[in-house]
């Protein structure tokens, strides 16, 4: 096996939200295997912020200011970092947000603000990236997609009707673009070890018990545990790997519980 093929060196990659968490994540692993770091955020606070912990990291970064949900304004971000670093090479539709209210208590403007960062914006990205993809011959396309995927929860209904919808969006591409040699897959991170977890995984926390009970790897995920699937997914190795979505939930879904 040619271990090469996990290189990404001289490609350019854009990681959307990636100022922090998950989407810095990836992108710094995209780094240390070669890649040109573009990312966007939806202020320029966060963007800064972002450069500054990619420099401390030792990463050279590119960041914009760019709402993903203007169709206009994504138009004009590719041709920036097309013009700043090159045609982008991969695509990782990492923003997003969550509204975690019941769904008789949600409004109607709740719930179009989620799908419209969670679905839509992917869309409008992918659309964007795939007519350079296709005159380079090639492209790769993670869309980050959620265990709510393929489950539901309380008060989460926008949250899990636009991740569904979005692995439909990553089979679709796949079907639609895979001629050309673009590869469009998904990520389904399961519970993430951050900061913003933080208070709900100390010891005895019912979430806490709850999660890791449910949980075959008796752990919550960390940030690291999406780098090599994230990198498997960008590179020449899933060349033949398509319209799928790849969990990395620690066995979650392939589980049923513990027996009360």
């Amino acid at each position: 096996m040619d271990m090469n093929s996990f290189s990404l060196n001289g490609k350019v990659a854009l990681v959307t939200g990636a100022s922090y968490g998950i989407g810095f994540t990836i992108a710094s692993a995209f780094a240390k295997m070669g890649a040109k770091i573009a990312f966007n955020d939806i202020n320029q606070e966060l963007v800064d912020k972002g450069i500054a912990s990619y420099k401390e990291a030792g990463i050279e970064a590119n960041g914009y200011v760019c709402d993903v949900t203007d169709e206009t304004a994504v138009v004009e971000l590719i041709k920036k970092i097309e013009t700043d670093i090159g045609v982008i090479d991969i695509l990782v539709n990492n923003a997003g947000i969550i509204k975690r209210i019941p769904m008789t208590e949600m409004s109607a403007e709740d719930w179009r603000k989620v799908i419209d960062v969670d679905l839509n914006a992917p869309f409008i990205l992918s659309k964007a990236v795939i007519p350079g993809m296709i005159k380079k011959g090639a492209g790769k396309i993670v869309n980050i997609c959620s265990m709510m995927s393929e489950l539901g929860r309380e008060t989460v209904s926008a949250y899990a009707a636009a991740k569904g919808g979005l692995k439909m969006l990553t089979r679709n591409i796949a079907s639609e673009y895979g001629q050309y040699n673009i590869q469009c897959n998904g990520i389904g991170p399961g519970y993430i070890a951050t900061p913003q977890t933080a208070p709900l995984r100390e010891e005895g926390h019912p979430f806490n018990t709850f999660i890791v009970s449910r949980t075959p790897a008796n752990r919550w995920g960390t940030p690291a545990d999406l780098e090599g699937p994230a990198v498997f997914l960008a590179s020449n190795a899933s060349d033949f790997v398509n319209g799928h979505v790849l969990y990395v939930d620690g066995g979650i879904l392939a589980y049923i519980g513990k027996q009360p």
